[in-house]
């Protein structure tokens, strides 16, 4: 019998009904993921990780984002873990963000469920934490890196949260050998030799990376968590970058997006554009004949909603997440005199006793652009093969635990030398002498040396004229000598936090503990294994041999670092950057502890004392552009140094323009770009193929005078080697300020040239 084609059409509607409920059913999870430019302003403001007033961002290497990830029980509780190519988490930051996840989806997305993570790029724009301490170097508060933090988080949030649809996640591990070395090796010594010879490496090796499967359309994302420090960049690069981590998310989205063909085992790094410009089968003498054609073009405005990043987003996110780093560096080859070429002294890091000559070299030494390629390739080449075999499914609950700990005053139970235990405390927040000598990837100044448990009288007077350490502080935080006794420091406002969030994110058998500092190798081993063993101890049938206990480092704020009391001793960069005392480290396992019992339990803690909200407290000594100008008879956009005539580049080699322009500030250009290559399509049409958040891509912006109106931009393209033959050129995007406030949005190009 013949069936109608209406009741075909209802047919086929409810096989549609049924395969969508099916899915539901089959699918563990709803799972979504977000992106979103965080880059911030790319002039003038100096760059949060090395305190190094000198170093003022003047460019970009390639662009920052936030990225996140969130996954719900279909009917039931939900988290969301976002990971920002930042220094570190800022605690108003992560108030203002839940304030607004508040306003626009309820108590759905609140501190409880919502961890928010920096990889600790030490290349990124400062100024956006809320105490004193971690914005002296930046002239105070910079409104523009908070902003551009505050709006894309909750962006990627929003992004992540409207993608949401069912599908499964997938977990595997492994060791990644030689992208990172412990940078204080001494320290990690004074740990119990019994405790380190349970371990092969005195760094952690292991990577953990989630695999994120929607049920329809295949794989959407990767999210890993691995230790190693963001500082193959040094302390005088000035370009933005996300460092290592930021440049092995580039290099596994663009992996991704290529259609997966680029081989672990291959050396050459995929580019960004893809399948946008195809062979042109033209003999090179007719290629530069079209170049010659096409001259630099004069500067011209533009809309100031113009943007050129592609319009096609992208459907794969991929993150590069920081674990346990505080004394993990990725210059992996040493640390070495710069007058001399020897080793460093081990136990304080000196050549002749100076500090300031101990630098640690990456395996891309001198270029520290290549020793960031590396070890970002390194990453994402471990990441690739533990995503393409990651076969255990993540099955089970999904919960979390939140609570606000004051760690200035808070009590600890240890146990006591002779058997038995004692209470004892933790102390406001303090650091000591070794802590301005830096460290070996970012050496301090003056006479400090790391491994200092005495200090000095002359930097003991100079600490004195802001505040002197009472009789109760000093013992508390002994064998520190206390250099700066910032948790007792409260003007202008608070100098150091005292509130901290501890956090427990689960999803099936994977356990993420969100803390808000850099925990050392055997800190972080201590307190995982300490959670892991915990709750198996409180439901072994619930957290079998299977639990899998990974450490968000530097996530929700920003407490410095957390060492062992056996570190704490010796005094190297990171036990003097242990904020509150030497029991530090046992306290957040007495309190993860008691977040474990209440996830396990289904208890709700309560949420604590409430951090400050210091945003209305803020000073910012950071000047504002107040005009831009160019010289009679040029405009912006127009070109200063073109490429020259008739050029051909090969692919590896370089190509550079150089515009008259305006300050970044005046327009971040979020989700645009300020440096373009474009090549020349079929119809004398100009399509852009890369831009400055590729690798190859740099922007370079300067001031031929300090605080001259008048400045120029460099778009620096290095030919990647799957670059297409063909006709390309430079282009250069910015904003300008009028005297009388406007702002005025302006392009320009090169002239053409050819690659073969």
């Amino acid at each position: 019998m013949a069936v109608s084609a209406p009741f075909q059409f209802l047919f086929f509607l409810l096989l549609l009904l049924l395969a969508d409920r099916a899915v539901y059913s089959s699918s563990e999870y709803l799972i979504g993921v977000g992106s979103y430019d965080i880059t911030g302003p790319a002039a003038d403001v100096n760059m949060m990780g090395y305190a190094n007033s000198e170093q003022t961002a003047s460019g970009i290497h390639f662009r920052l984002r936030a990225r996140a990830f969130i996954v719900a029980e279909p009917q039931g509780k939900r988290v969301a873990f976002v990971n920002l190519d930042a220094c570190m988490a800022s605690q108003i930051v992560t108030i203002k963000v839940l304030e607004r996840l508040k306003a626009r989806y309820g108590d759905l997305y609140t501190e409880k469920n919502v961890a928010i993570s920096g990889i600790h790029t030490h290349a990124g724009p400062g100024g956006y934490l809320q105490y004193v301490t971690y914005i002296i170097t930046s002239l105070g508060f910079v409104r523009q890196s908070f902003d551009v933090l505050v709006d894309g988080i909750e962006q990627t949030i929003i992004q992540a949260h409207q993608s949401l649809r069912p599908g499964s996640l997938y977990i595997n591990k492994g060791d990644l050998l030689d992208a990172g070395v412990n940078r204080s090796p001494s320290s990690y010594l004074n740990n119990p030799e019994a405790e380190r010879s349970r371990y092969k490496y005195n760094v952690d090796k292991e990577m953990t990376l989630l695999k994120f499967v929607d049920s329809r359309l295949g794989p959407i994302g990767s999210f890993n968590w691995f230790a190693t420090h963001g500082t193959s960049m040094s302390r005088t690069n000035s370009l933005i970058s996300g460092d290592n981590k930021g440049a092995a998310a580039r290099f596994m989205e663009d992996w991704f997006e290529n259609g997966q063909k680029f081989s672990v085992s291959s050396s050459k790094i995929p580019r960004r554009v893809s399948t946008i410009v195809s062979d042109l089968n033209t003999n090179h003498s007719r290629l530069l004949d079209i170049a010659a054609s096409y001259k630099s073009s004069k500067g011209r405005s533009l809309d100031a909603k113009v943007r050129v990043r592609k319009a096609l987003k992208s459907t794969f996110v991929s993150a590069f997440c920081q674990s346990n780093c505080g004394d993990v560096s990725p210059n992996t080859l040493g640390a070495f005199c710069i007058d001399t070429g020897l080793p460093c002294d081990f136990n304080h890091s000196t050549c002749n006793g100076k500090n300031e000559l101990c630098y640690g070299r990456g395996p891309g030494y001198p270029d520290e652009f290549e020793s960031t390629r590396i070890i970002g390739e390194k990453q994402f080449k471990m990441a690739v093969g533990l995503f393409n075999k990651a076969t255990e499914k993540l099955q089970g609950k999904v919960g979390y635990q939140h609570a606000y700990v004051d760690f200035s005053n808070l009590q600890v139970t240890v146990p006591k030398a002779g058997g038995g235990y004692e209470t004892v405390k933790t102390c406001p927040a303090a650091m000591g002498f070794g802590f301005a000598a830096g460290t070996t990837d970012g050496p301090g100044a003056f006479d400090f040396k790391q491994g200092d448990d005495k200090g000095n009288d002359f930097w003991r007077l100079v600490r004195n004229v802001l505040r002197t350490p009472g009789p109760e502080q000093v013992q508390c935080q002994k064998p520190k000598p206390i250099l700066l006794d910032t948790g007792e420091m409260k003007t202008p406002y608070d100098w150091a936090p005292s509130i901290l969030p501890v956090q427990m994110l689960r999803i099936g058998q994977l356990v993420i503990l969100s803390v808000p500092g850099e925990f050392t190798t055997m800190a972080g081993r201590r307190l995982r294994e300490a959670v892991k063993s915990y709750l198996i101890s409180l439901d072994s049938k619930e957290f079998g041999n299977n639990l899998h206990v990974v450490i968000a480092g530097l996530t929700n704020t920003y407490s410095q670092y957390i060492t062992t009391h056996e570190e704490y001793e010796v005094q190297r960069y990171e036990g003097a950057s242990t904020l509150y005392g030497p029991h530090t480290l046992t306290a957040y396992i007495q309190e993860f502890k008691k977040l474990a019992t209440a996830l396990v339990n289904g208890q709700t803690l309560p949420s604590g004392p409430q951090p400050p909200d210091l945003l209305d407290k803020q000073i910012s000594l950071l000047a504002p552009v107040v005009v831009d100008s160019t010289p009679l008879g040029v405009g912006f956009g127009d070109v200063k140094a073109d490429v020259p005539p008739k050029s051909t580049f090969r692919r590896g080699q370089q190509v550079n323009a150089t515009f008259w322009s305006g300050c970044p500030r005046n327009d971040l250009m979020t989700e645009g770009s300020f440096a373009v290559v474009e090549t020349l399509r079929d119809g004398g049409k100009w399509v852009p193929v890369y831009d400055d958040d590729d690798f190859s891509v740099k922007f370079k912006w300067s001031r031929q005078v300090k605080l001259s109106p008048e400045s120029q931009a460099t778009v620096e393209w290095r030919i990647p080697e799957s670059a297409v033959a063909g006709v390309y050129r430079l282009r250069h995007y910015g904003a300008s300020k009028s005297l009388f406030g406007s702002i005025t949005s302006f392009s320009g190009s090169s002239s053409a040239f050819v690659v073969v």
